[in-house]
C-alpha cells in the first residue's frame, strides 16, 4: 500500500504554520493598545515582553553573519518601534489618570534610581542622549552610506556576474542566485536607510513624552487630587522617569542591534567570533598593553592595584596567544603533510606528472646567479632573445625553455633537455671569461683547460685580470652566459625538427592564414594534413633551412602535392623554389665552393633506390658505401684544410638519396642540388668524390 501523500505544513510548528495570523493580529493589537487603556498587571507582562523581545533581537545582531541574514529587520525596527510607543500611550494614561502604572514601572522608578526623582531624570536624559545623538545618528549615516554605495556597486556586480556566466565559471541558476542577492543587498540597505529614522523620531518622541507626563502630572495631582507641590513633583516625577527607562531600554538595545546590523562587514562568522579572533591575532598588542598598564601603576598617585590586576590578565591573555600560535603552526605543519600526501595518491595529480616540457634547462647552484636577476644574472633575458633570433633565423617559435636547478649534478654543471631526455651539457665557470684560439693568437696565456660545448674547440678558462691581455693576443674572449646561450642556440638549432611538432605547425598555418587565407584553404585539408606539413617543414628544419616564408611553402605544396604524397619529395621540390634563400646560406662572394659526385656514383646511387608505401631508401652493397664515404671523407678534408664549408654539390635527382647515405655517416655535411644554386653563383668544384 503506498504511502500517503504529506500536506505542505506538515512537520511545521504551530507558529511557523500561523506565522501570517500570528503577525497581522499582532500589529492590530499594537494599534488598539493606544485607544483602550490596559489593566496594570497586563501593562507589567507587555513592558516584560518589550525588555525581551529587545534582548532577542541584540542577540541575533551579533550572532548575524551576513546583514541579508537578517533582512527582515527593518520591518522588526518598524514594529518594535510602534510597540513601544504604545506602551507609552497606555503607561502615560495610567500615571495621569490614577497615579500609579504597575510594579515594573514602579519598581523602576525606586529601586533603580533609589527614589530619587532627580537622579532618575538626569539618567534618563543621559540614555536619551546615548540614544539620539550617539548611536542613532551613527547607525542612520551608516545606513546613508551603505545604501549609497550599494546602489552604485550594482552596475559593476551585475557585469561580474555576466562575465562568469559568459566564461562557464557558473551555471545559469548560480547566477540568478547571485542576482537576486544584490537585489536583497540593495533593497535591505535602502529599506535600513529609512527604518534608521524611526529610531531617530522614536527617541524625540520620549523626550516630548517625558515633559507631559511631568507637567500634566504635577498639575492632576495639585488640582484634582489635592497633593501638595512636593507630593506631586515627587509621585509623577519618579513614574515618568521609571516608565521613561522601561522604555528607553529596550529602545537602547534596539539602536545598538541597528548600529551592529549596518556596521557589520562581511564575514564567515558571527560578531562575537570575529572579536576575539581579530583582536587575539597578535600577542604582542597585549604585550605592549601589559608593559604601559605596569608603567602606570608605578606612577605616584595613581591606584597600582587596579593596572597591576589588568596588566596580569594582558600578560596571561598574551601568552595564551602565543601558545596557541604555536599549536596552530604545529598542527598547520600535520595538516599540510598530511594533505599532500592525500594529494599526492589523487589520480589526476599522478596524470600531471606525466607533462613533459618540451625543453628544459638544468642548472647546479653554482650557476643559480646566472638566473637571478637580483645578482646580476640576464640569462632569462638571453634565452628572450634567442627565441626571437629563432624565430627570425629559422621561423621556429621556440616553447618556453623551462630552468630548474639540480642538486644532483656538479655545480658548476647544467644539461639541455628536449622531451625530458639529456641532449647535451657542458660546464661554466661563472666567475671566469672562455678564451678560444680563433687561428689568430700570437702568444699564449696560462688558463684552465677545457673544451667550449657548441662546438667543441679547445679552450681556456681563464680570470677578470687575463681577460683584456687575452683580447690583446688574439683570443676571442667570451663571459659564462654567452657561452651557455650559444650552446642553447646551437642545440636549438640541430634539434629543430624535433621541437616542431603538430601544434606548432598548426600554429604556424594559423599565422599564415591571417594574410594568406586562400592559399591555406587550398592546401588544408583537401591536398595536406598537418602532421603531413609537419614532416616538410620538419625536413627543412634538419637540413637547417628556414620556414619563415610560409607561404612559399604552403605555394609549392598546393602545386605538388597533388602529384605526390611523399613528403620527401615534397621538400624537395619546396628546396627548389627556395633557392634563393638557400644560395645565400651558403655562397661567399657570388661563389660557390664545393666537391661533386662522380657520375658513375650517381648512377649507382639512382639505380639503388627502393621505393614503398612509407618512403624510399637506399639498398647498396657495403663494400661500395664504405669506399664511398672514404672518398667523400678525404675530398672533405681537402675542403675544410682550405677553410671552406663542408659542401657537396649532386644533381637533384640523386642530393635526397645521398644525404640518406652519409648524413649519420658524416655530421655536419652540407648537400646541394644545382636547383638549388641560383644561375648567377659562380660554382668552383675543389674534388669529385670516386670510386
Amino acid at each position: 500500500m503506498a504511502a500517503p501523500v504529506s500536506n505542505s505544513g506538515e512537520g511545521e510548528s504551530f507558529i511557523q504554520k500561523y506565522s501570517d495570523v500570528i503577525v497581522a493580529v499582532g500589529i492590530v493589537t499594537i494599534v488598539v493598545m493606544m485607544i483602550i487603556p490596559l489593566p496594570t498587571l497586563l501593562l507589567d507582562l507587555l513592558l516584560c515582553m518589550n525588555i525581551t523581545l529587545a534582548l532577542v533581537v541584540v542577540m541575533a545582531a551579533i550572532y548575524n553573519v551576513e546583514a541579508l541574514d537578517l533582512s527582515v529587520f527593518p520591518s522588526l525596527l518598524l514594529i518594535t518601534t510602534l510597540f513601544r510607543l504604545a506602551l507609552n500611550v497606555s503607561s502615560t494614561r495610567l500615571i495621569l489618570l490614577e497615579g500609579y502604572a504597575g510594579e515594573v514601572i514602579t519598581s523602576f522608578g525606586n529601586f533603580v534610581v533609589g527614589g530619587n526623582a532627580v537622579v532618575g531624570f538626569i539618567i534618563f536624559i543621559i540614555l536619551i542622549i546615548i540614544q539620539f545623538i550617539v548611536i542613532t545618528k551613527g547607525a542612520e549615516r551608516v545606513a546613508e552610506v551603505s545604501a549609497r554605495f550599494t546602489l552604485d556597486a550594482m552596475p559593476g556586480k551585475q557585469m561580474s556576474i555576466d562575465a562568469d556566466l559568459n566564461q562557464g565559471a557558473i551555471t545559469d541558476q548560480e547566477a540568478k542566485v547571485r542576482r537576486e542577492k544584490i537585489q536583497r543587498e540593495a533593497d535591505f540597505y535602502g529599506a535600513m536607510d529609512g527604518a534608521s529614522k524611526f529610531v531617530k523620531g522614536d527617541a524625540i518622541a520620549a523626550i516630548i513624552i517625558i515633559v507631559i507626563n511631568i507637567t500634566g502630572g504635577f498639575i492632576i495631582g495639585m488640582m484634582q487630587r489635592g497633593m501638595t507641590v512636593t507630593q506631586a513633583l515627587s509621585n509623577y516625577t519618579l513614574l515618568t522617569v521609571g516608565e521613561g527607562l522601561v522604555n528607553q531600554i529596550p529602545a537602547l538595545l534596539i539602536s545598538t542591534a541597528t548600529g551592529i546590523i549596518v556596521t557589520r562587514a562581511a564575514s564567515e562568522a558571527n560578531l562575537g567570533h570575529d572579536l576575539m579572533t581579530q583582536l587575539g591575532r597578535q600577542p604582542r598588542v597585549f604585550q605592549i598593553a601589559c608593559g604601559v598598564l605596569l608603567a602606570l601603576a608605578i606612577v605616584p598617585g595613581l591606584p597600582g592595584l587596579p593596572f597591576t590586576c589588568l596588566a596580569g590578565a594582558c600578560a596571561f591573555i598574551g601568552w595564551r596567544i602565543s601558545q596557541g600560535q604555536k599549536v596552530d603552526v604545529q598542527e598547520e605543519i600535520v595538516q599540510k603533510k598530511e594533505k599532500t600526501k592525500q594529494e599526492a595518491t589523487k589520480p589526476e595529480n599522478i596524470i600531471n606528472l606525466l607533462q613533459v616540457d618540451p625543453m628544459e634547462l638544468e642548472i647546479g647552484y653554482s650557476l643559480i646567479p646566472l638566473v637571478d636577476t637580483g645578482q646580476g644574472g640576464d640569462l632569462l633575458d638571453r634565452i628572450v632573445m634567442i627565441r626571437r633570433q629563432c624565430a627570425l633565423e629559422m621561423g621556429l617559435v621556440v616553447p618556453t625553455i623551462r630552468i630548474r636547478d639540480n642538486i644532483q649534478i656538479k655545480p658548476n654543471a647544467y644539461i639541455i633537455k628536449l622531451k625530458g631526455v639529456e641532449i647535451a651539457k657542458g660546464d661554466l665557470l661563472v666567475d671566469h671569461f672562455l678564451a678560444m684560439n680563433s687561428g689568430t693568437v700570437f702568444e699564449e696565456i696560462q688558463g684552465i683547460d677545457t673544451v667550449e660545448p657548441a662546438f667543441g674547440l679547445p679552450a681556456l678558462w681563464i680570470t677578470e685580470e687575463q681577460r683584456e691581455q687575452a683580447e690583446l693576443n688574439g683570443y676571442t674572449v667570451v663571459d659564462a652566459v654567452s657561452v651557455l646561450a650559444t650552446h642553447l642556440t646551437e642545440v636549438i638549432r640541430a634539434h629543430a625538427d624535433e621541437i616542431l611538432g603538430r601544434q606548432e605547425t598548426q600554429n604556424l598555418v594559423d599565422n599564415a592564414k591571417k594574410t594568406n587565407s586562400s592559399l591555406v584553404d587550398e592546401v588544408i585539408p583537401d591536398l595536406m594534413s598537418v602532421g603531413e606539413i609537419q614532416k616538410v617543414l620538419a625536413n627543412l628544419l634538419r637540413e637547417r633551412v628556414s620556414i619563415r616564408d610560409m607561404a612559399t611553402i604552403l605555394e609549392v605544396l598546393a602545386d605538388y602535392a597533388r602529384a605526390t604524397k611523399d613528403t620527401e619529395i615534397l621538400t624537395e621540390y619546396v628546396r627548389h623554389a627556395m633557392c634563393r634563400q638557400i644560395t645565400q646560406q651558403y655562397v661567399q662572394g657570388n661563389q660557390l665552393t664545393c666537391i661533386t659526385l662522380d657520375p658513375a656514383i650517381e648512377n649507382r646511387i639512382a639505380g639503388a633506390v627502393q621505393r614503398t608505401d612509407r618512403g624510399s631508401y637506399v639498398s647498396m652493397d657495403p663494400d661500395s658505401m664504405q669506399k664511398i664515404l672514404t672518398s667523400l671523407g678525404g675530398e672533405l678534408q681537402k675542403l675544410t684544410d682550405m677553410g671552406y664549408q663542408p659542401i657537396v654539390l649532386t644533381s637533384p635527382t640523386v642530393r635526397l638519396y645521398f644525404r640518406k647515405l652519409v648524413e649519420r655517416s658524416v655530421p655536419g655535411i652540407i648537400i646541394l642540388s644545382h636547383a638549388e644554386v641560383e644561375q648567377s653563383v659562380e660554382i668552383q668544384i675543389i674534388g669529385v668524390v670516386k670510386i
